[in-house]
């Protein structure tokens, strides 16, 4: 009896007409490629004798491809159309099926549990992973500094009429085009030829600011533009100065008016259902006035005017904590970034002796109000919750990959490359929920567990050790579906806490340096050590951000001092400070400060 499978086609695959056809197939295929190719060849190039053995055997194996291509698929529909085999073959896709939604099923189902019981178990700690509590309360708008009328003119000056519109409506926004946008654009220079700048001194290096360049580049570009007022004749370099930057003094006193308001939240887009796509054009605009009024306050010191320059700085440092409520990391670095600025007129006024006790008084009060090491577990705490919230988006549509990609920089950015890995493109479109649930916990975890703990704010130490346990966790994140965004979204956050050290340790070595002002003072001279300066001049001395021991000082041979900390690489380098470009602080040059490398110091320009 034949126990073979009838075809639905009717007809059985008969074994000796296979070869049949494939020689069939394999002389046809081989005809026709080889006149093709003698017909192009003809026409073409005049073909050498091994030309025609290559053509040949070209078209020789070219038939055999073919053949065997057609051959074999021709069988393979045979078999599977075959009654028995098509049945079988139905069963085994059913159980396949089956097994793709049990494995799916089961994965959202472990994801969801785990994600509930993440959640649950630090509640009882204290913490909120809901975006909304990372969110500052609202403030009223007469007491909110960020919803002063210069505002919204600032953002339609210097960013555009259609994103002021969004921030702050039509209401707040003039429907014709501001009429004084130039007293608004709040730059020291032509912003279209940065590089052009004359450069400030900086204190970090231990040098006071020339003003003589940026007299000439005032003079210079008067000639080609109305950007700056000029004098006629050359003033003193600091009047010339004062004068071009008396452009913005009206914009300067409603920003002072707007400062006293008590409150501040800028009108940003919270609810947002993509984080990343939250806009702050603020930032740069804070930024830019700090740079104005760092130059104006040091002409007004250089010009004999230091209550001029201390109001000046006194908003600067205000401007530090207009934001300071925003969870977002940036806000933060940029905070960090208008303090660094905003320390270099108080160092040229303390190094030229221009500040009164009350003034240091003041001055000193402000700067111990900050504290980035605080503000530090919050934004780390709020990034993390924010990249779960994009996890979360990406889930609820997964075509939005595209749009959260493309929120990366350039395509050397590193986690822009670990995004557009195949395996993160697969996951994203293919992935079970719960892959998304687990990759929320991954990303909280870590946080948690490695970046959070680098920052001990109630003991005011930073630990670089940790920051680099926590890079290496960090790279660790590969070959897991639970973990295939978390290594490009999650906040790698060393770099970011070096920074807050930085600033914390700037803010800390300037009212150390003013507790020493006033001491000199009242005593003609700076003292031993710094022992001399507690409880009179200052209350509790500040420690190191690195290690908690008492920071570095000594009187130098000139009657100056040096104070530092050891820094980044935890080594006391004897004060010496590392530029990027590997030469000496002393040296002439445009580098900045490299703060991974030496000491981070605070001393004056030898006399």
């Amino acid at each position: 009896m034949n126990d073979k499978p009838k075809s639905i086609w009717k007809k059985s695959w008969q074994e000796p007409h296979w070869l049949r056809e494939w020689l069939i197939l394999v002389v046809a295929t081989f005809l026709v490629t080889f006149v093709i190719g003698v017909l192009t060849g003809y026409l073409l190039i005049d073909w050498s004798w091994s030309e025609w053995v290559l053509a040949s055997a070209f078209s020789l194996i070219t038939g055999f491809v073919v053949a065997t291509f057609v051959i074999g698929v021709a069988a393979l529909i045979r078999w599977f159309f075959s009654k028995k085999n098509f049945k079988r073959t139905l069963f085994a896709l059913a159980c396949f099926i089956t097994l793709i939604a049990l494995f799916y099923a089961e994965e959202d189902w472990r994801g969801r549990h785990d994600w509930e019981k993440f959640k649950q178990q630090w509640k009882a700690k204290g913490e909120r992973f809901d975006y909304a509590s990372t969110v500052p309360p609202p403030v009223p708008d007469d007491q909110n500094f960020a919803m002063a009328p210069i505002w919204p003119k600032l953002i339609e000056v210097n960013i555009g009429t259609n994103l002021a519109e969004k921030l702050y409506g039509t209401n707040f926004v003039e429907q014709e085009p501001v009429k004084d946008a130039d007293r608004l654009q709040m730059s020291v220079g032509d912003w279209e030829n940065y590089n052009d700048w004359p450069t400030n001194g900086n204190w970090e290096r231990s040098t006071l600011t020339d003003l003589r360049p940026w007299q000439n580049y005032y003079r210079a570009l008067a000639a080609t533009t109305n950007l700056f007022p000029v004098a006629p004749q050359p003033q003193t370099p600091a009047q010339d100065v004062l004068l071009a930057l008396s452009k913005y003094d009206s914009a300067i006193e409603e920003l002072r008016a707007a400062s006293e308001r008590t409150d501040s939240r800028f009108p940003l887009d919270y609810n947002d259902e993509n984080p990343v796509e939250i806009m702050l054009p603020h930032l740069g605009i804070l930024k830019r006035c700090a740079q104005v009024l760092e130059l104006r306050a040091i002409a007004e010191l250089q010009n004999g005017q230091s209550d001029k320059a201390f109001d000046d700085i006194q908003l600067g440092l205000q401007l530090i904590d207009k934001v300071q409520t925003e969870p977002f990391i940036i806000t933060h670095l940029v905070r960090i970034a208008i303090l660094d600025i905003t320390l270099q007129p108080i160092y040229e006024g303390l190094a030229e002796h221009k500040w009164s006790d009350a003034q240091l008084a003041e001055l000193d009060s402000e700067l111990a109000k900050l504290d980035f090491l605080a503000d530090y577990g919050r934004s780390v705490h709020a990034e993390a919750v924010a990249q779960a919230k994009i996890i979360d988006y990406l889930e609820q549509k997964r075509s939005r990959f595209n749009d959260v990609f493309n929120f990366f920089g350039d395509e050397n950015d590193s986690q822009r490359k670990q995004m557009n890995q195949l395996s993160v493109i697969a996951a994203v479109y293919l992935g079970p929920k719960g892959w998304f649930d687990q990759n929320k916990i991954t990303v909280l975890q870590m946080n948690e567990r490695w970046n959070l703990p680098i920052v001990d704010d109630a003991q005011q130490i930073v630990s670089p050790q940790k920051a680099r346990e926590a890079d290496q966790a960090f790279q660790s994140l590969r070959g897991s579906p639970f973990k295939f965004l978390a290594l490009p979204l999650a906040p790698m956050l060393w770099n970011y806490a070096e920074r807050a050290a930085y600033g914390q340790n700037s803010a800390n070595m300037a009212r150390i340096a003013i507790a020493l002002e006033h001491y000199r003072l009242a005593h003609g001279n700076f003292p031993d050590s710094l022992d001399a300066l507690a409880p009179q001049f200052m209350e509790t001395i500040p420690h190191e951000i690195i290690n908690g021991q008492p920071l570095h000082y000594r009187l130098t041979d000139d009657g100056q001092f040096v104070l530092y900390s050891v820094g980044w690489n935890e080594t006391d380098d004897g004060g010496i400070v590392v530029l990027k470009n590997g030469s000496n602080a002393r040296d002439e040059g445009m580098a900045g400060v490299d703060i991974a490398q030496g000491d981070w110091v605070w001393r004056y320009p030898d006399k």
